[in-house]
């Protein structure tokens, strides 16, 4: 009969794609039973948005089936999502990562990327929330169909925060007039800010996703200051403007040491919704600009669709309010790219953890 330790020698084989190391020295293997030819095990994925999810079940199955004397293989797919240690004196406890989305200008699609990346983290069993820090233009409350929402305060004073599709919502809109503006200098600007990090009750989540305004000015600032990022996703759009003011993004948060993850290219490519032929609105480039010149990866080209904007409008992210539209397709792997980067993230902060510890 299989014995435990054949059955891990063959999980050993098992590479983690992303972090590069086999599958039992990372601790993914768990919880291991082996009983009269049964094999059952839970394999715990850094993220529940792994992109490769089902390609590295597969491969565990087929490697431990390969054991002489095995006869079945069960394999529980579940996950733990490592905490950022930096997090642990200046956020809730609950709070494991914080991921920001910004641009370099304005009207690059920064929001719709925002709220159609954490709905996905949400989709794929996340616990997700989507701070709004657009404190002169907040959209996510009606971009994320909790527009009109007023938002009730503890014994404490913390703020609870509305669950829109999944994810726990907070924003400047819910604490203003709607048509009012918000003439404010960067204290104010600081202590919003910071409010909205420490005394909402966001709970337990696996990833907290800022909604950056456009440009590098005090929000940014006080955010890259303040609390230690994950990293950030960079939105542009392919023409070359975009580019420009997308490269002065980049060279603000290489200064504040946080670190990139990757970019999306929104409004790539128009598709037409009657012959289905492919029209590029703006020039082509910014994906291979960026790569070339700062190694950063494209996560996604997402293409223009109305469909995006009406989906947005109404309260519902397109991957909530049409799955199967290419546009959510796009973002779901994004998405999934976005958390990969995450635990690659994390997992060489730890090495290198562990490495000075024993220095």
């Amino acid at each position: 009969m299989a014995s435990k330790d054949e059955v891990l020698k063959a999980l050993s084989g098992c590479i983690e794609p992303e972090l590069h190391k086999d599958i039992v020295t990372l601790g993914m293997v768990q919880n291991l039973v082996v009983e009269a030819g049964v094999v059952s095990f839970d394999y715990v994925l850094t993220t529940p948005a792994c992109p490769l999810k089902g390609m590295m079940q597969l491969e565990a199955e087929q490697a431990v089936k390969k054991v002489p004397g095995v006869r079945e293989v069960k394999i529980k797919m579940t996950s733990s999502v490592k905490k950022d240690a930096r997090l642990e004196s200046v956020m809730p406890p609950g709070v494991k990562n914080l991921v920001a989305v910004a641009a370099g200008k304005g009207g690059v699609g920064k929001s719709t990327v925002a709220a159609n990346l954490a709905a996905s983290l949400a989709l794929d069993g996340a616990r997700v929330g989507l701070l709004d820090a657009d404190i002169y233009g907040p959209n996510q409350p009606q971009m994320m169909g909790v527009k009109g929402y007023e938002p009730l305060v503890d014994e404490r004073n913390r703020i609870e925060p509305p669950v829109a599709h999944g994810v726990k919502v907070m924003s400047m809109g819910f604490l203003m007039d709607p048509d009012a503006a918000v003439i404010w200098r960067g204290p104010m600007l600081h202590g919003a800010i910071t409010q909205f990090l420490k005394d909402v009750k966001w709970g337990e989540l696996d990833y907290l996703v800022l909604d950056l305004p456009p440009g590098t000015g005090d929000v940014q600032l006080t955010l890259c200051q303040t609390v230690p990022m994950a990293g950030a996703v960079i939105v542009t759009t392919p023409q070359s403007i975009a580019l420009s003011d997308v490269r002065k993004a980049v060279a603000m948060f290489k200064k504040l040491n946080v670190p990139i993850l990757g970019a999306i290219e929104n409004m790539s490519v128009f598709v037409c919704p009657h012959c289905s032929k492919e029209s590029r609105i703006f020039s082509a480039g910014s994906a291979r600009a960026l790569r070339e010149s700062y190694g950063i990866e494209m996560f996604a080209e997402i293409p223009l669709d109305p469909a995006v904007c009406d989906a947005s409008e109404t309260g519902a992210p397109i991957v909530v309010g049409a799955p199967d539209s290419a546009p959510a397709k796009a973002f779901r792997a994004a998405a999934r790219k976005v958390a990969a980067a995450v635990s690659v993230r994390n997992a060489a902060a730890k090495t290198l953890e562990i490495k000075l510890v024993k220095a």
